[in-house]
């Protein structure tokens, strides 16, 4: 009816060209699915390799139903298929002829042809009345010819069983009638051996006798009377006596007929019993025990039974072949050929590519690998579980009915999920718990982790030295680059560690030298820090200018050492102090230095200077102070690195410029990691320039960044290449020394001016 309805009304569609039939348009209707098409698109649809069956023999495939069809069609039928070219008629179905449809039913039992005019669609079902037995056959019915239901009654079947002697005791059923389930006893051929079977089973095997083979001797009387059936158990009946005489004849070995011997006198055999007469010949029947190659035979004269174990001995292999040989018994060679094997372990390749066959005394050829794969398979959860095996394992059979989501629930995967698929991706925000309250920039994830927190923040440096900006927030242990300066558990130094965590010294003990001024020369004590102890007394090791640098050995005399300390003062103050009434002049001689060349070198840069009345503070080539002052072990390695040193002053020239006329406060930059020594000249250069510097990192890769801020930052009138140029040109005589005795006025008049002591400039990087 919707098929009649929607051709008649045109909105039904073709499935392969997706237009709408019109009531005059060619068709074709499958008789599978009663689909309609264009027939001009069916015939394009089966020429098209789509739709050809997977067999590729099977023709051509419906596009509703995938129905295989060998034939296409050519010609526009009607539905009944009677008429051809069916003109549309305005009170018939469209594409009908308008007669009885006349078609068999789908009903296999129903003899009625189709009673209604030509139609789309299936045949209704028959309304004839017929009458129908029961499935045992006992009652009829009146019921539909299309009805499909069985009718049962409610008595027994009472139908011969397979059995042929027995009857079904079911209610009427269906179909056969299942097998006779009483138990029989059956007995063997031979009559030795019974069984309990079902009754019906084997029936056809029966002889007479017996049922089956009990697979032994048979052992029944021959026709003879005399000898037993040595054949296996076996229907009836038995074969003759071997033995009878018009059975036999040849003699036993079988190379003389009896005839030939009977002309030679030999007595005619009447019975089974009489012994079968021998050529004389040797019996020549070949032994079970030789090879292919070399066969042994039978060396007694021609006998009756069997024949004796053969005397020769034979070299044979093992079963897989190798070289070794093992010389046995020809009575054993049949057994030695079945349990003999060498000590030879295979080394082929097992079919799988990766084990070895290892086995002994090997006769396989396919060597095929009894291990089990057990490699993981593409879900990463599961392992194969197939035989060892060539190539890549096949995708994980496991499949999940379960719907597959993300976190928050938003995107779906619907089930049949194959093993191993990952969660679904979700562009939603993520709504996992964090430890933070900033905002969450990351997407919905399938981790259990949340990546880190990347909002920036400010933190405190683990030593609570500064509050450090743009911190990520993940980040807790934040070094400033600073020196630690935590008061250590001795109470007198402080912790020249970088900015760390934790305690300064855990299970260590302060180490630093100690600073405590000795009693006679007030320079620091320098022995390891001993905060519970007196300083030791020992010599001190300091270097003080006399006018040449010696070590200060106060260790005996203690009387004119204290004299000399209660004058320190007035050195100081820069007055004279004559010292000769201290020390006794046996002591003056052994104090005295000797002169070398650097003494005569000052004496006679002394007397230069006096001749040329050049003062010692005096500055004729405007070096002190035309710019700023730089020290003598910064030049030292100016001179040792020039191009490092020029580079690293054009930086920060330009640094400098850049700040100063830009319109930011700060402006920073980076140096490539370097050595110790270079990190050096960079942080005394940025003092100079005004300039903040500071190492971060760990080595090898510790670098300096410097960053030049306005209004502070100053690019100085002469940079350091500048001074190095100019004191390589200029070559000044070298500077005055600031007393104007020799050393041999010390001990008359004293020390004139006093001694400055040099300082001991400790160029230890300190944000290193």
């Amino acid at each position: 009816g919707s098929l009649i309805e929607q051709l008649t009304t045109e909105k039904y569609e073709c499935m392969v060209c997706c237009e709408v039939v019109r009531i005059v348009a060619p068709v074709w209707s499958c008789q599978n699915c009663y689909h309609v098409f264009h027939l001009n698109c069916i015939k394009k649809w089966a020429r098209s390799p789509a739709s050809q069956a997977e067999d590729g023999n099977s023709g051509w495939r419906c596009p509703a139903c995938q129905n295989a069809s060998t034939q296409v069609p050519k010609t526009y039928t009607c539905f009944c298929g009677k008429v051809h070219n069916p003109e549309w008629n305005r009170n018939e179905i469209p594409h009908s002829c308008g007669e009885l449809c006349g078609k068999k039913r789908q009903c296999l039992d129903c003899p009625h042809l189709c009673n209604i005019l030509c139609h789309p669609g299936p045949c209704p079902s028959c309304p004839a009345f017929v009458t129908k037995t029961c499935e045992c056959g006992q009652t009829s019915h009146s019921v539909r010819c299309g009805q499909s239901t069985k009718i049962h009654c409610s008595s027994v079947c009472g139908n011969t069983l397979n059995c042929g002697k027995h009857s079904c005791t079911q209610v009427c059923h269906a179909g056969k009638c299942s097998p006779c389930q009483l138990t029989v006893q059956q007995v063997c051929y031979c009559g030795n051996n019974f069984k309990e079977v079902l009754c019906g089973t084997k029936e056809e095997l029966f002889d007479g006798f017996g049922n089956f083979s009990c697979q032994k001797i048979c052992g029944k009387k021959l026709n003879c009377g005399r000898h037993n059936c040595t054949q296996i158990c076996h229907p009836q009946p038995c074969q003759l006596c071997p033995r009878l005489p018009q059975v036999v004849y040849r003699c036993p070995c079988g190379q003389t007929p009896l005839s030939k011997l009977l002309e030679l006198g030999c007595v005619e055999r009447k019975i089974c019993t009489d012994p079968i007469p021998s050529c004389g010949k040797t019996c020549g029947k070949p032994l079970s025990c030789g090879s292919y190659e070399f066969i042994h035979t039978c060396e007694s004269l021609c006998h009756e039974g069997d024949c004796r174990p053969c005397s020769h001995t034979s070299n044979i292999y093992c079963r897989c072949g190798f070289k070794k040989k093992v010389s046995v018994k020809s009575l054993t060679m049949v057994t030695a050929a079945i349990t003999f094997m060498c000590d030879k372990r295979c080394n082929k390749k097992r079919s799988c590519g990766r084990h070895k066959c290892n086995e002994v005394c090997c006769v396989d050829t396919e060597h095929k690998c009894s291990l089990v794969c057990g490699r993981k398979l593409n879900c990463g959860l599961h392992r194969c579980e197939e035989p060892c095996h060539r190539g890549s394992c096949q995708m994980c059979w496991q499949t999940s009915f379960d719907e597959l989501t993300c976190y928050c629930g938003e995107s779906v995967i619907y089930p049949p999920v194959p093993c191993g698929t990952q969660p679904p991706e979700c562009k939603k925000t993520c709504t996992r718990p964090h430890d933070c309250d900033h905002p969450v920039y990351h997407s919905c994830h399938s981790e259990e982790k949340c990546p880190p927190c990347t909002y920036l923040t400010q933190k405190w440096c683990m030593g609570k030295h500064e509050l450090r900006s743009n911190i990520p927030c993940h980040l807790t242990d934040i070094s400033c680059g600073l020196r630690c300066n935590q008061m250590l558990k001795c109470g007198m130094h402080k912790c020249k560690r970088i900015c760390h965590k934790g305690e300064c010294l855990i299970d260590e003990e302060c180490k630093q030298p100690c600073v405590i001024p000795r009693l006679y020369c007030n320079h620091p004590c320098m022995a390891p820090c001993h905060p519970s102890s007196p300083c030791p007394t020992t010599s001190c090791c300091a270097k003080v200018r006399y006018p040449k640098k010696i070590h200060c050995k106060f260790t005996g005399k203690l009387i004119a050492a204290i004299s000399i300390a209660t004058k320190l003062t007035d050195l100081q103050l820069g007055d004279s102090v004559e010292i000769s009434r201290l020390i006794t002049k046996k002591e003056i001689k052994q104090a005295r230095l000797q002169c070398d060349e650097e003494c005569l070198a000052l004496q006679r840069n002394r007397r230069l200077a006096e001749a040329l009345e050049i003062d010692d503070h005096s500055d004729p080539f405007n070096v002190r102070s035309s710019g700023p002052k730089y020290s003598d072990f910064l030049k030292e390695d100016a001179r040792k690195d020039f191009k490092f040193v020029s580079d690293v002053e054009k930086e920060m020239r330009m640094l400098v410029e850049a700040v100063n006329k830009g319109k930011h406060t700060k402006k920073s930059h980076c140096y490539p990691p370097m050595n110790r020594d270079h990190r050096r000249i960079i942080h005394e250069l940025a003092q100079v320039y005004g300039i903040e510097s500071v190492s971060y990192d760990n080595e090898p890769k510790r670098n300096v960044v410097i960053t030049a801020v306005k209004g502070k930052s100053i690019c100085p009138s002469n940079t350091l290449t500048s001074v190095l140029d100019k004191e390589m040109q200029s070559r000044p005589p070298p500077p005055i020394p600031h007393y104007k005795q020799t050393d041999k006025s010390i001990g008359n008049s004293g020390l004139s001016k006093p001694f400055k002591e040099e300082p001991v400039i400790d160029y230890f990087d300190v944000q290193d």
